[in-house]
């Protein structure tokens, strides 16, 4: 597949995914936002409460029945956003990190897997994490969701911490994503979908659904509505070198996964609760300072390494001449930010940038510091096999003031 169709691709399925999610997403906040502000009179157990809306000029009027006397010509499912999500979700994770000898998957500073062996062990994570998950909660429903929910959390922290040991960071990022979505979305076929087919059949005999498998459908639906915002935290996460290039970077993403959760929790009971504004301020500095805290490096790697003894109690920049950082450049960085890269896997650009002018190189200068020397994040999962010392010449260099001819 030539480079050019396979960013085609890639362009056509972010669209459809993000379109999709978002579709899903909504979809899943608005009907919990309304089962939250149903308002019910009488003590009719068939009837959930009712509610008026405005929007878009007009006025609407929402009630929820758990059984209906006539079954209606035309009833709207909400499923299919959910299956198309996942469908380009995971056809992007085949596109971007298991094709092409898994590059963007394997970084041989963190492990030396063999591409093969890296594509088994992710999809066994998403397989094996929904059936530990499914089994988990089948088998503490109603009884022990207190345990449940702290062996739910403990499992996916241990699920972070243990891919960013084998994976690089930005593809175990990817993976702890891709397992919530598959958890999210095996959710709605295997429990909601089949609670509503019960519904639908028992309405169109005039009964009364089985409540017990309605409400493990509605658990389930509100584990999806608490996995919402740290997935889509991961979702732009390839953004955020900071975070997945972090040397503690599956802390950063618990905390990040933490915060979003009990973000959604706040915003959920927020309907019947007095201080949540409070409460939610609160969640969101603890989880930005507890971030900032654990992304910003202690103090300048690049200054540590570009320094050397020169007198006693002083220190002084190593020189280093551009000639050096460019050829580190051109080895390490020139295959892909080039007007005519040369690696397979990159069709266009990225981000646009180019190095091949020395004004280009010193253009970006602050940018090859950020990426390459202080969050080591470029070349992404070091493909190019960028060194240590390596690295050190372009920190030097940036230093010193990052002078070209």
């Amino acid at each position: 597949m030539s480079a050019t169709i396979q960013e085609l691709i890639h362009l056509v399925l972010r669209w459809m995914h993000l379109i999709a999610g978002i579709l899903w997403i909504g979809n899943s906040m608005l009907f919990n936002w309304l089962d939250r502000n149903l308002e019910k009179e009488g003590s009719d157990p068939n009837d959930a409460g009712d509610i008026w809306l405005l929007h878009s000029g007009g006025f609407y009027y929402v009630r929820k029945l758990f059984a209906i006397d006539r079954f209606p010509s035309r009833l709207h499912w909400f499923w299919i956003q959910a299956t198309l999500t996942w469908v380009t979700g995971f056809s992007l994770l085949i596109l971007v990190y298991y094709m092409g000898g898994a590059a963007f998957l394997i970084d041989r500073n963190v492990s030396d897997l063999s591409p093969q062996a890296a594509v088994l062990l992710g999809i066994g994570v998403l397989v094996g994490g929904f059936v530990i998950y499914d089994v988990l909660w089948r088998l503490a429903a109603n009884r022990f969701e207190g345990v449940a929910n702290v062996i739910s959390l403990a499992l996916v922290g241990l699920t972070a911490w243990g891919l960013t040991r084998v994976f690089s960071g930005r593809g175990a990022y990817i993976h702890v994503g891709a397992l919530l979505g598959t958890l999210m979305v095996g959710n709605v076929w295997l429990h909601i979908l089949p609670s509503q087919r019960q519904q639908v059949a028992a309405a169109k005999k005039g009964e009364l659904a089985d409540k017990a498998l309605s409400m493990r459908a509605k658990r389930r639906s509100i584990h999806n509505n608490y996995m919402t915002y740290p997935v889509l935290f991961i979702m732009l996460s390839s953004h955020f070198p900071a975070t997945y290039g972090n040397a503690l970077n599956w802390l950063v993403l618990a905390v990040i996964m933490v915060g979003g959760a009990m973000t959604r929790h706040i915003l959920n009971i927020r309907f019947h609760t007095r201080h949540w504004v409070a409460m939610l301020v609160s969640v969101l500095v603890i989880a930005l300072v507890l971030t900032y805290i654990l992304i910003r490096p202690p103090s300048s790697s690049a200054q540590r390494a570009a320094s050397v003894p020169h007198e006693a109690g002083e220190t002084e920049v190593a020189p280093v001449t551009f000639a050096e950082a460019r050829d580190v450049v051109h080895r390490r960085c020139i295959a892909c930010h080039s007007i005519a890269p040369t690696d397979p896997l990159a069709a266009a650009v990225p981000a646009g940038i180019h190095f091949d002018t020395p004004d280009q190189i010193r253009q970006y200068a602050d940018r090859i510091f950020i990426r390459a020397v202080e969050t080591k994040t470029m070349p992404m999962a070091n493909t190019t096999g960028m060194s240590d010392e390596e690295r050190d010449i372009l920190g030097r260099w940036y230093q010193a003031g990052a002078a070209i001819p």
